[in-house]
């Protein structure tokens, strides 16, 4: 059903390069800025409550992640929010730990409260934490573990009216209509920072270019995860985390439909 509008995403990128406005934490924010550029669009990052309106109403999409937050980036998130609301430019939520501590809680339940967001892609830890579901986590990581994931996902999406993204073993998409079971990746995407995160950036890069959020947010982890498993297959026994990085962005550089289509592994449900 999405592969019609995964055919024309790649070109579309091509051709428009969109600009993604991230305000995102300073632990990814190079990588994050890597793999907007490998995929064809065009990073800027920019959290300075002095010009986040005038970045994001020249921007195509608006990535905000809370992974080191600060009340001063708080400031500018809702700022910038609000304008891309103002103007139409689809904002995506990565709420990194938003179950770790009071003060990221508070912040992610603020974010949603005054800005219309478009995707909010987490872990499961951090999606059931929005859903007001009790959850397990470590630090920003999720270690929990719950075969109810695609109905969290379909009901938050439901109540919040945008695409809800689960990451994980297994990948889950939801607009709350529609729901996919992405099953592509590879365990060495654990063994680097900030794969999260750089899938939120690849999610902030093609519905920049116009496609809808659930088809955005789909092709973006599906390229996530296929790259993974392509850069796993080029490593060699001595190999380690810092060549799988390098042929993970080489991999999303070279990515195209046909190996999307040819190699995803997606269920329905």
């Amino acid at each position: 059903m999405l592969n019609n509008e995964f055919e024309k995403a790649f070109s579309l990128l091509k051709s428009n390069s969109p600009l993604v406005h991230h305000i995102t934490n300073y632990v990814t924010a190079h990588i994050c800025a890597d793999m907007t550029l490998a995929i064809g669009a065009s990073p800027v990052m920019a959290d300075a409550i002095e010009e986040v309106e005038e970045m994001v109403s020249m921007s195509s999409s608006l990535v905000i992640n809370i992974g080191t937050l600060n009340e001063r980036t708080v400031k500018s998130m809702i700022k910038a929010g609000k304008k891309a609301n103002e103007c139409g430019t689809p904002v995506i939520l990565d709420p990194v730990g938003a179950g770790a501590t009071t003060f990221r809680y508070e912040t992610t339940k603020k974010l949603i409260e005054e800005i219309d967001f478009a995707i909010i892609k987490g872990n499961l830890s951090e999606i059931k934490t929005i859903a007001g579901l009790s959850t397990k986590s470590r630090g920003v990581d999720s270690i929990d573990m719950d075969s109810n994931s695609h109905n969290i996902a379909r009901e938050l999406a439901k109540k919040l009216n945008c695409v809800i993204v689960i990451t994980g073993q297994e990948d889950i998409v939801s607009d709350g209509e529609t729901t996919l079971v992405l099953k592509n990746g590879t365990p060495l995407l654990g063994s680097i920072t900030g794969t999260g995160c750089m899938s939120a950036s690849l999610i902030g890069s093609f519905v920049g270019v116009g496609l809808s959020p659930l088809t955005s947010a789909s092709l973006a982890i599906l390229t996530m995860c296929i790259s993974g498993e392509i850069a796993a297959r080029r490593l060699s026994n001595d190999s380690g985390s810092k060549s799988f990085k390098t042929y993970l962005i080489d991999a999303v550089y070279n990515m195209e439909y046909d190996t999307i289509s040819k190699e995803m592994n997606v269920e329905y449900v």
